[in-house]
């Protein structure tokens, strides 16, 4: 678990700082590195795949949307303006490889979960704006915002994860995988 969150904070120092000081690559690199890491370690590598894959297009989905609504703003890693950049996906990615790991305990807890994004994601993009990584056109439009979609997405993401993981005989809707990419790894 300390491994988890010590590689989830290392990648979102590389994705935000890489994006604030004109290195947008950086953070996907090192994404990558975490995810491979990740799906290394992970009972369950096919599914574990599968929900990243969500993560990253749910936060591509999101943060466009708010960047496309321009409450948020990016210095760099923009494939168009309307869109978000390709670093924060990886951090969406990213926060994927924790959903089953150090956040496992908020799973069955999907109340608390809203609560926590509700208070948790703007803190986030709030951190992210003071080390230069995104800027808000109006602050308290922009954080409500992101709160609200946070509070809907974290419990969606909790959800999937807990299916995700389930025994590797059972292949659950919104988690498929090939079981044989699980076949001999101890659940």
């Amino acid at each position: 678990m300390i491994l988890n969150i010590m590689a989830f904070q290392i990648g979102w120092f590389a994705c935000v700082l890489g994006g604030a000081h004109g290195w947008p690559w950086l953070g996907p690199v090192v994404t990558v590195a975490v995810i491979a890491l990740h799906l290394h370690r992970a009972p369950r590598p096919g599914a574990e795949l599968a929900l990243i894959a969500l993560s990253g297009l749910l936060g591509f989905l999101a943060d466009s949307l708010l960047t496309g609504l321009g409450l948020l703003r990016f210095p760099s890693g923009q494939w168009h303006a309307q869109l978000a950049p390709y670093w924060m996906v990886a951090m969406w990615m990213l926060f994927a490889t924790t959903l089953n790991v150090s956040l496992r305990w908020l799973q069955p807890r999907l109340g608390l979960a809203s609560l926590l994004g509700m208070i948790a994601g703007p803190l986030a993009y709030y951190a992210g704006a003071r080390l230069g990584g995104v800027s808000f056109s109006a602050p308290g439009a922009a954080l409500f915002a992101v709160a609200a979609v946070w509070t809907l997405i974290l419990p969606i993401l909790l959800i999937t994860a807990s299916r995700c993981r389930g025994p590797a005989e059972t292949v659950h809707a919104g988690c498929a995988l090939d079981r044989s990419a699980t076949a001999g790894k101890p659940e």
